[in-house]
């Protein structure tokens, strides 16, 4: 049970019916969810507003209402009106759990590329020094010995609110969570101030009718994250970097290859070791050392001088971030998998045009003797990402594979076709093999001393999607059981 006047102390609100006074159960903000004596949240969303379902939310034994708007409802009911429900739900959230993120360090991770695997690399970093940390983040939710899957990038604030209590609970110090441009428009990470902000990098994604309307949207939308922290720490070689500075209320730092930057990576070499890639760089600046890492591609110089950057600021020495960046490794995100001493094999989440070609242009840096991408794509989902798949990797890859992804409802062949015609577009060579488990052993098999073999699209996913049903299917099982099979 709750005081109800002491979960509204930091909310501006009005009383437009009945007394807010007395304790409620429990705070709610889905109308399937409603028990009795509970404070309920009207929250607004893009198919459903629950506003419209107030009576009965009512009937069901709600207490309280959170509305921002008018309703009619009748009996007892204590109807309270905000200028914002997300708002309040947030502050509601906060002060529901006793406000754990006063106590809890919190660091936010934004950026369009490399929010998970930063998360990861920084969790690692601060566990090597002895800290313990909670995650929430893409893949999953790391309290304590319990990991749960994530539905969303950035949950709900009433979630994210009930995680931090219970990572308190679970003795942690510090909580890393990536925050998606989505959760910070929908008001997911108010009623709490983060102690470190970090902004990767922006490039033109999650635009749509279900999203941001434009570019300038979805800038402004991750700005948003330096006006809830106390430092604020910057990719300046980001072309948009000064975009997203405007209107930070935190105090400011930078990383980044450019020497003005507080903390720079310079003599980068590209490592080409037995089945594995990495990079290897000097930090200076706010640390200075020389730094290995067994991941491939300028964006782990990236990811890790972030995590280093953070974890400045953690009082973490050189010898564990050294120590912890050596042994980093994130499921599903450019994950090497030893195979062979004399080719490279890594699995990674890239499901969109933007994500392969990136990740493609990235290991040609490293020349290898032969560029092998093997992919699929979901089905009930939009051809032109097929297309454009296709294309990318007819242009960029010496070989593409392609195979089956989750086919959902979709016949798994059209799926094939249709990304055959964005490689005709291209002088690239293909085969393909509609069973994924085949299609894998086919680059094994068919791997030559020198090549890098990706594989694209399924990451941390360790299911198949067909006709409404999830299969278990982990490439690394697959992989294991091919190696097995040779």
């Amino acid at each position: 049970m709750k005081d109800l006047k002491s979960l509204f102390e930091r909310l501006e609100y009005e009383v437009i019916q009945g007394k807010l006074d007395g304790e409620i159960s429990e705070l709610v903000f889905d109308n399937r969810k409603v028990v009795e004596n509970c404070l309920f949240v009207c929250i607004k969303g893009a198919a459903f507003d629950a506003h419209t379902v107030v009576g009965a939310v009512a009937e069901n034994g709600a207490k309280v209402l959170v509305v921002e708007h008018e309703v009619e409802v009748s009996g007892d009911v204590c109807v309270v009106k905000v200028a914002d429900t997300r708002v309040a739900l947030a502050m509601l959230s906060a002060a529901y759990f006793d406000y754990p993120a006063d106590t809890l360090k919190v660091i936010g991770i934004t950026g369009t590329k490399g929010k998970t695997t930063t998360t990861y690399m920084v969790k690692s970093i601060l566990e090597n020094a002895g800290y313990k940390v909670g995650l929430i983040g893409t893949i999953e939710e790391i309290i304590g010995d319990e990991h749960i899957p994530a539905n969303n990038t950035t949950p709900e604030s009433y979630i994210i609110q009930k995680d931090f209590r219970k990572m308190l609970d679970a003795g942690c110090d510090l909580c890393v969570m990536e925050v998606s441009s989505q959760g910070l428009m929908m008001h997911r990470v108010d009623g709490f101030t983060f102690e470190i902000g970090i902004f990767t990098n922006i490039e033109p994604d999650h635009i749509g009718p279900n999203e941001h309307k434009d570019f300038d949207d979805y800038l402004h939308c991750k700005s948003l994250l330096f006006q809830k922290c106390k430092k604020g720490i910057f990719n300046c070689d980001d072309e948009h970097f000064e975009k997203v500075l405007e209107g930070h209320t935190c105090e400011v730092e930078t990383y980044g290859f450019k020497p003005s930057a507080d903390f720079v990576a310079t003599n980068m070499e590209y490592v080409l070791g037995k089945g594995y890639l990495g990079v290897n760089y000097n930090v200076k600046g706010l640390e200075n050392f020389h730094v290995e890492i067994k991941l491939p591609g300028k964006f782990s110089v990236y990811n890790s001088l972030t995590a280093i950057a953070i974890c400045h600021h953690f009082n973490v020495s050189v010898d564990n971030m050294k120590r912890a960046l050596m042994e980093a490794k994130v499921k599903g995100r450019i994950e090497m998998i030893h195979v062979s001493d004399e080719f490279a094999l890594m699995i990674d989440y890239a499901h969109n045009a933007m994500a392969l070609e990136s990740l493609l242009n990235s290991l040609k840096d490293y020349a290898p003797e032969r560029l092998v991408c093997l992919f699929g794509c979901g089905g009930n989902r939009s051809k032109l990402r097929r297309y454009e798949m296709g294309e990318v990797s007819g242009k960029l890859a010496d070989l593409t594979i392609i195979t089956s992804d989750n086919p959902r409802d979709e016949d798994p062949q059209a799926i094939i076709d249709d990304i055959k015609t964005g490689i005709a577009k291209t002088d690239g060579k293909y085969v393909e093999i509609i069973d994924r488990k085949e299609a894998i052993k086919y680059a094994i098999e068919n791997g030559k001393r020198g090549d890098v073999i990706v594989l694209a699209g399924k990451g941390h996913e360790d299911y198949q999607e067909i006709k409404g049903k999830k299969y278990p299917m982990d490439e690394r099982v697959l992989i294991q059981e091919i190696l097995e099979e040779l």
